[in-house]
């Protein structure tokens, strides 16, 4: 697969050492993401999991918590 770039206004194909750079970022990029959104999930599944000891929906605990 040839991936374009932009060199100063002119469109060619990447050099081999730039696609494997521009691969190697995109794939650290998509793994920091996943990452972000593991965390998310489970900081999500943590406050439930709380709000569900204490007998509370989302909608009481904001009203209590701010």
């Amino acid at each position: 697969m040839a991936l374009k770039i932009n060199d100063n206004g002119t469109e060619r194909n990447m050099t081999s050492a730039e696609e494997a750079e521009y691969l190697a970022y995109s794939a650290a990029r998509e793994a920091e993401a996943e990452a972000q959104a593991a965390a998310l999930k489970a900081k999500s599944e943590a406050r439930q999991a709380v709000l569900d000891k204490l007998g509370l929906d989302a909608d009481e605990a904001a009203a209590l918590f701010g």
